[in-house]
C-alpha cells in the first residue's frame, strides 16, 4: 500500500514531508524524484548559516516511517480571509431544509 501510494507521489509531484525510521528524523519539503522497486530517490533543500543546499538522496521504502503532504495554508500577512458569502452566487451552497427532501 505504501509502495502505491509513493508511486502516486512521484507522478504527481507534490511536495512532501517524510519521516526516516532508521535515522529518526524528518526531511521536510521533499519531492519523491523516482521509485524504482524498493529505492526512493528523494530531492529536498536545507539552509543552514545562510547556506542553502540541494540534496538528492535514495533511501529504501522500509526505511519510511510516515509520509504526509500540505492540503493548504493560509497567509499569516492576509488577514482578510475569504468567507463562503465571498464566493460567487452560482458557487455558494445553500443547507437544505429537512422538508425540502420530501415531495
Amino acid at each position: 500500500m505504501l509502495h502505491r501510494k509513493i508511486y502516486q507521489l512521484c507522478t504527481e509531484g507534490r511536495e512532501i514531508c517524510l519521516f526516516l525510521r532508521d535515522q529518526q528524523r524528518w526531511i521536510e519539503a521533499a519531492t519523491i524524484v523516482s521509485l524504482e522497486g524498493d529505492l526512493v530517490t528523494i530531492r529536498y533543500e536545507t539552509e543552514e548559516d545562510d547556506e542553502i543546499s540541494s540534496w538528492e538522496e535514495m533511501v529504501r521504502l522500509e526505511s519510511i516511517g510516515a509520509v504526509s503532504q500540505k492540503l493548504a495554508s493560509v497567509s499569516r500577512f492576509n488577514t482578510d480571509i475569504a468567507v463562503s458569502d465571498d464566493c460567487p452566487e452560482a458557487e455558494q451552497i445553500y443547507p437544505h431544509s429537512p422538508d425540502s427532501n420530501q415531495d
